[in-house]
């Protein structure tokens, strides 16, 4: 029997910004990460929807043959948004997508959720922290969420991600 559709397109989105051969519970984030991907990211600031659309995308470069038309339109994951995001960032800021990726995860605080210290009372906080960044309900100048800016010219709660993600560029590089 083969793995389901959802367990591996988590390992192949995995892959993607970590080293699925890797074992060590401390150097690992399948629970941080399979989190992520339960999470529906939702967007209800203008134009944030090419955000989903950025993210949706992986679906299809994972699997441009797979006829499920239900999984394929499902609402976009938090860990899809931030993937697709992680490239936009590549192309924008130059660098790898793997490196944005784990640069906005250390933004938001998570990079000590590895799976050694995962747990009930961690993904509660993860949750908190996701609904946080979803629901905008972070400092204007972005602190909190996926771009804290030294210098914001605009409250980041009501600006859309592109312009959050390019004015944290223009900042940090």
């Amino acid at each position: 029997m083969s793995e389901p559709l959802d367990d591996r397109y988590l390992t192949w989105l995995y892959s993607l910004v970590g080293n699925v051969e890797l074992k060590t519970p401390s150097r690992t984030y399948w629970s941080l990460l399979r989190q992520l991907y339960t999470k529906e990211f939702v967007w209800f600031v203008p134009n944030d929807d090419n955000r989903v659309e950025d993210g949706r995308e992986l679906r299809y470069e994972f699997a441009d043959i797979i006829k499920d038309d239900a999984w394929m339109s499902l609402g976009c994951s938090m860990l899809e948004m931030m993937i697709g995001l992680s490239r936009r960032l590549c192309f924008e800021g130059d660098g790898e997508p793997h490196i944005w990726f784990w640069h906005m995860i250390d933004n938001l605080g998570l990079t000590k959720f590895n799976d050694k210290r995962y747990n009930d009372d961690i993904a509660d906080e993860v949750d908190e922290i996701l609904q946080r960044v979803i629901w905008r309900n972070y400092e204007p100048d972005g602190n909190g969420g996926l771009f804290p800016l030294t210098r914001a010219h605009d409250d980041q709660r009501t600006t859309e991600i592109w312009y959050q993600m390019n004015a944290y560029i223009l900042e940090n590089t």
